[in-house]
């Protein structure tokens, strides 16, 4: 039976699978808050990866690269809700309500939390939209994010120095964040954008540090990585490949061999 991945209004999102699910990597320029209806997802991000389990809420900030796989609950089925908290809304919130936060946020991204009745309460006041019953007006639609907005303020103050931090992305050290960050499959704008780099900037810098372009030296990074987990892993490529950043099997070998003159089966 297939899944469902739809937005119900346009910064609700709603993701129902009825298999184990390999999601591709996404870029997420907003904050989002979500909560694990059923089933369990794994995410995987630079720092390493976290479980969220069934029945939880996660707050994740905004600019994240992010890979998940979705796995279904005993009975069969995966269900995850996620609201954008955007930057206008959040603006006009914090103008209204004359919050200012003037220092970053520098503490530790805290992935999720359980929700306490007032979220929780919150998530299910939103299935009607899901099933159909109810239709969200424009009007409606900013309500609820609001709503949403007081909650997790409600739950936890602190919240307001990740919510209400407009700074723009500053530059941050590239070598290390692009060894960190190579296997995500995502377009240069991202990395730029992540990196505090307009793109122009960003093919710059990264030619003055790497010595070479950016498409090259990714293909370079994650080849030799895929030569590793082959030879002294002997892991199978079909496990690893899009891990990697690889879109599809047949490309991974094709680049494989032209790189080392060696199919994976001939590397010893």
């Amino acid at each position: 039976m297939e899944g469902r991945h739809e937005i119900i209004f346009d910064r609700l999102v709603y993701s129902c699978v009825f298999e184990k699910h390999r999601g591709y990597e996404e870029f997420y320029p907003e904050h989002f808050l979500g909560f694990q209806l059923s089933g369990e997802t794994h995410a995987f991000y630079a720092n390493g990866n976290i479980i969220i389990p069934e029945n939880t809420v996660v707050l994740v900030r905004k600019n994240q690269l992010i890979r998940t796989i979705k796995y279904p609950s005993k009975s069969g089925k995966y269900q995850f809700i996620s609201i954008t908290l955007d930057k206008e809304t959040l603006q006009k919130y914090a103008l209204e309500n004359k919050i200012v936060v003037k220092n970053n946020y520098e503490g530790k991204q805290k992935l999720f939390f359980e929700p306490d009745d007032f979220l929780h309460n919150y998530f299910i006041s939103l299935a009607p939209y899901i099933n159909k019953k109810k239709e969200a007006t424009p009007r409606l639609a900013n309500l609820k994010i609001r709503e949403a907005i007081e909650l997790l303020l409600q739950s936890n103050p602190d919240f307001k120095n990740i919510l209400f931090d407009f700074s723009a992305p500053y530059k941050i050290d590239l070598e290390k964040f692009m060894n960190r960050n190579y296997m995500f499959n995502v377009p240069l704008e991202s990395f730029a954008k992540l990196t505090g780099r307009s793109l122009s900037g960003f093919k710059r810098d990264f030619i003055k540090t790497f010595n070479v372009s950016p498409k090259q030296w990714l293909r370079e990074k994650r080849l030799d990585e895929a030569y590793y987990l082959v030879r002294y892993k002997q892991q199978k490529p079909s496990d690893f490949y899009m891990d990697l950043g690889f879109e599809n099997l047949s490309h991974f070998y094709f680049s494989f061999k032209q790189k080392f003159g060696l199919t994976t089966s001939e590397v010893r």
